[in-house]
């Protein structure tokens, strides 16, 4: 085969063919195309890899080659380590800038500290180019290094490539973004921009600067909010604790009518609406989700209509939805045997369980947090008590204090109080606070005096600035006459400097 121009020909002992038969540019195609449209060849990259060494990188001219492993490293998942697949090259002539490229995104993501040494690895064999830098602006976490490879890009001339500047506000925390986005002129103030500034100021808890940023972007042409934008100024008002102006957002942007909500407005507003109890503007998202399609094409939607439905009270809604899903994940299962436990609907929660198991779908610890939470509205006891012991044993999953809790609520509120005591004395982890209020409100509910005494005590110790519980003990003493038990926690509470709430008794 005659050799390009710039390129050496290939030796003359080397085979046109392999013994078995693979011209070297046909393998090259085949794995390319293997990479560029099969999923599951993706994945196998060592496959795939091992192939190539066998037909392609032995015996085809340099040139070829490198874009399999170009394509190997940006597609493949996860791709082969690059330092030991570069070494499969040979030394002369060195790697082109394209597979130099290749390998510091993959090793950005991987290694980042590797990714930079590639770099300066490159900068002695080519000039470097925007797609050498990129990767990296987007796995630094250090504010010094991140202001070194800052300055190389002005030295080199690449802040003004818009993919840079754009790449290089994303990493940089306020004040730092702030002041690249105002040196920046306005014909690279794209919407991209603004929408990374807002976001920087929202994970700052700076609400006002970002919405004044967001008002902004309706003076120029180039800034014309996405729903992209409007997804960022939802998510970051529930971010910031104002559901309220999350709402008024999302109904703003539908009375515009500029862009339709996506998925993604949809799953940042649905559980606003389940915060607030909103079922009105939830509904009318729900209905979007059903006219678009979304709620049959995104899992993750029809699961966030639930919620909403679950904590607005509408359980039956949230059960119609599940039941019109076409598909779904272990959350979908998740959410409604929650939402019969938030709403009290015990019985029904453990039904679905029970046809969870039945459909194949593996429960999680979520699950378990559900479904003994419906044990312990339907007081179903002995039923919770074989799910409990069934974590483990068949799947797999070790009980948290999360789980734990859900049990001594369900023993208590059955009146089973010592069987709840034994339990949590034979937890594997400290119980906390959590684990003895709850048996201390059961004790209450079905007068335990003698544990309720044990559960302060603990609260005590794990609380010792609370005053209720202090207060709560005396009065357990008070109530059963032992008023010099009672005078000596109160002395307890005085030595502790501890500031009785007004209301105590």
């Amino acid at each position: 085969m005659p050799s390009t121009a710039g390129e050496p020909a290939p030796p003359t002992s080397t085979a046109v063919t392999t013994p078995d038969g693979w011209h070297p540019r046909t393998a090259e195609r085949r794995l390319l195309h293997l990479l560029h449209h099969s999923p599951p060849a993706r994945r196998r990259p060592l496959e795939l890899l091992a192939f190539a060494v066998r037909h392609c990188l032995p015996s085809s001219p340099p040139s070829p080659h490198h874009h399999f492993l170009a394509a190997l490293l940006l597609l493949s998942s996860p791709p082969p380590p690059a330092p030991p697949l570069l070494r499969l090259l040979p030394p002369h002539p060195p790697p082109p800038l394209l597979l130099l490229n290749a390998a510091i995104k993959s090793l950005s993501a991987s290694s980042p500290p590797l990714a930079f040494r590639l770099l300066s690895s490159l900068r002695r064999l080519h000039a470097p180019d925007r797609l050498s830098f990129l990767p990296l602006l987007g796995s630094i976490s250090s504010l010094s290094l991140l202001s070194a490879l800052h300055a190389l890009l002005l030295r080199l001339g690449f802040l003004s490539h818009h993919a840079i500047s754009l790449a290089l506000l994303k990493p940089y925390p306020l004040p730092y973004a702030r002041i690249l986005f105002d040196e920046m002129p306005q014909t690279n103030k794209c919407t991209v921009a603004y929408n990374t500034l807002i976001t920087t100021f929202f994970r700052a808890d700076d609400f006002a600067a970002a919405h004044h940023l967001f008002d902004e972007m309706k003076k120029y042409k180039r800034t014309r909010r996405s729903v992209v934008s409007w997804n960022v100024m939802i998510a970051g008002s529930a971010w910031c604790k104002k559901d309220d102006i999350a709402v008024l957002c999302f109904e703003q942007m539908i009375r515009e009518g500029e862009v339709a909500p996506d998925d993604g407005t949809l799953a940042a507003v649905l559980p606003v609406c389940g915060r607030l109890g909103n079922v009105g503007v939830g509904r009318w998202a729900h209905e979007h989700a059903r006219k678009t399609g979304l709620l049959d094409r995104k899992v993750h939607v029809a699961n966030a209509v639930m919620d909403m439905y679950c904590k607005c009270g509408d359980v039956h809604s949230a059960r119609d939805v599940f039941k019109g899903m076409q598909q779904r994940s272990v959350v979908s299962w998740n959410t409604l045997i929650s939402g019969f436990s938030l709403n009290g609907h015990g019985v029904e929660g453990i039904e679905l369980y029970q046809e969870m198991k039945m459909h194949g779908e593996k429960p999680n610890a979520v699950t378990f947090l559900g479904v003994l939470g419906c044990c312990a509205h339907a007081g179903a006891v002995d039923v919770g008590k074989d799910i409990f012991r069934s974590m483990q044993p068949e799947h797999g999953i070790e009980p948290i204090i999360e789980h734990y809790g859900c049990m001594v609520d369900l023993l208590g509120r059955s009146g089973l109080l010592e069987e709840a005591y034994t339990l949590i004395q034979g937890m594997l982890m400290r119980p906390n606070a959590a684990i003895w209020g709850a048996l201390l409100s059961a004790c209450h509910a079905h007068s335990g005096i003698s544990i309720a005494e044990v559960a302060l005590k603990e609260l005590i110790n794990l609380e010792p600035w609370n005053s209720g519980n202090y207060v709560l003990l005396a009065n357990l003493y008070a109530e059963t006459g032992r008023w010099e038990d009672a005078g000596d926690v109160r002395g307890l509470m005085r030595r502790m400097s501890v500031q009785r709430l007004q209301g105590r008794a």
